[in-house]
C-alpha cells in the first residue's frame, strides 16, 4: 500500500530561523470543525512551537481559523493541541529539549492516508550572522541560475 501525501501548510520561516538537526512525524488531536478548516487551508503555523508538558507534547500558537459553516460548537483558533507521539519519542525529545537552545518547531502539515500529520523539526536558533550568510548564499545561487539561463 502506498502512502498518499497531500500538503496543507508549510512553515517557510522555520528553516531560515532555525538550524534543523532532526525531524519527527506526529499526529495531532483535532476537533471536527478544525479538520474542516484545515481542508480549506485556513491555517497559520508561523509563530507556533511544540512543548512537552507533564510527559505530553502540545503545539502552541498554531492558528486554525474557525470553520465558516460551523455553529456555536466551533473551535477556539489558538488553543493548545495535543500531539500524538509514542512515549519513548517524547522521552527522547525531552532529553534533547533540555539541552540549551533546542526548540521543537512545526515544519509542515499534511494529510497522510486521510489523517492530519505534522512534521516537527528539532532545531537550534540561528544567530544573525548565520541568517545573513544564508541570504547571501541564496542571492548568489539565484544570480548564478540567472547567468546560466542566458
Amino acid at each position: 500500500m502506498q502512502d498518499k501525501f497531500i500538503e496543507i501548510a508549510k512553515n517557510k520561516k522555520a528553516r531560515f530561523e532555525y538550524e534543523i538537526s532532526e525531524t519527527v512525524e506526529a499526529g495531532i488531536a483535532l476537533k471536527g470543525t478544525e479538520v474542516k478548516s484545515i481542508r480549506q487551508r485556513k491555517i497559520s503555523m508561523n509563530e507556533s512551537y511544540a512543548k512537552i508538558i507533564k510527559g505530553e507534547a502540545f503545539i502552541i500558537g498554531m492558528n486554525i481559523s474557525p470553520y465558516n459553516m460551523g455553529n456555536r460548537f466551533n473551535h477556539e483558533p489558538l488553543r493548545e493541541r495535543k500531539l500524538l507521539l509514542h512515549k519513548q519519542e517524547i522521552r527522547r525529545l525531552t532529553g534533547k529539549l533540555n539541552e540549551r537552545g533546542f526548540t521543537l518547531v512545526p515544519l509542515r502539515m499534511y494529510f497522510k492516508n486521510g489523517k492530519v500529520k505534522i512534521l516537527l523539526g528539532l532545531g537550534k536558533g540561528k544567530a544573525k550572522y548565520d541568517k545573513r550568510k544564508a541570504i547571501q548564499k541564496r542571492d548568489s545561487e539565484r544570480d548564478m541560475q540567472r547567468d546560466l539561463k542566458y
